[in-house]
């Protein structure tokens, strides 16, 4: 109720401000043609607007996702409306309103629940391409620097079933954690690199690694050190969870020096990013 009271507050002196941040935050966090797909916008163009070719104030906008359609909008009076419709397909089922914090939350957990659902489409489609040759295995398991947040969070969602659930698992802990780290270390220099590095080359070329392999060998396969790949492939994942755990923790509490030190642990540990492995 206390976040209701204040974003009322605060953005029903721009309500503008807030529509137009959360559009952006769909554009940021999704493909092009899936953003597009999912979200509509509504507008009110002035006079001045129409002359000056301006795409005019946005009053009101959609997301849909697969079972769920959220609409916020602002209306005279003032007040926002913020309203929630349960689909079956494309048939509406039944529809509220709810508080604005409520309908806020619901808003970015439906963001990234299309995020992910685009990640797993364009990884299957990715394995596609690879089991025909056109693309080479662990193609689609990259960190983009244009995009870093994005990558991070569907990371796990892309590398899907190929790896033991344990590792599923932990991809998804060191996204969020890195994911985390970078916004606070943002504008820093070397703090930044490191932590840009590690999204960027050691986590995704670990991974990499692993889906070189064949999955049969990789998963019974004992290496020299009485390891199977798949277990290596846990402990290095480990290894760079409790670093990047570390790294979030120093940069909550403005600890350079922890997180450079964490930062050559991981060059040491993860260049060249490969698991040591006795191929057959």
């Amino acid at each position: 109720m206390e976040l209701d009271r204040l974003a009322g507050a605060e953005w029903a002196r721009d309500p503008e401000s807030l529509l137009r941040e959360l559009v952006d935050s769909v554009t940021r966090s999704l493909p092009p043609d899936v953003a597009s797909g999912a979200l509509s916008v509504e507008r009110t163009r002035s006079l001045a607007d129409r002359l000056a070719h301006r795409p005019g104030a946005i009053t009101r906008l959609r997301l849909t996702g697969q079972a769920e359609a959220l609409t916020l909008s602002w209306e005279p009076g003032p007040r926002w409306v913020p309203e929630v419709e349960q689909r079956y397909g494309t048939v509406p089922l039944s529809s509220r309103i709810i508080p604005l914090g409520q309908w806020l939350t619901a808003f970015a957990q439906l963001v990234a629940a299309l995020a992910v659902h685009a990640a797993e489409d364009s990884a299957d489609s990715a394995r596609a391409l690879q089991t025909l040759g056109i693309l080479p295995p662990g193609s689609e398991i990259h960190v983009d620097d244009a995009h870093l947040a994005q990558d991070l969070l569907t990371l796990a969602a892309r590398v899907g079933r190929r790896v033991p659930d344990e590792a599923v698992a932990a991809v998804g802990r060191i996204g969020a954690l890195l994911a985390e780290t970078l916004q606070r270390v943002a504008g820093t220099g070397e703090p930044e690199v490191i932590v840009r590095v590690a999204a960027t080359v050691y986590l995704p070329d670990t991974l990499r690694a692993y889906l070189a392999l064949p999955a049969e060998w990789a998963a019974e396969h004992v290496l020299a050190g009485g390891l199977t790949p798949a277990r290596a492939l846990i402990a290095q994942l480990q290894a760079l969870e409790s670093a990047a755990r570390t790294m979030r923790d120093a940069a909550i509490e403005q600890d350079a020096s922890a997180l450079l030190i964490n930062g050559r642990f991981l060059a040491d540990r993860f260049a060249g990013s490969r698991l040591e492995l006795d191929l057959p």
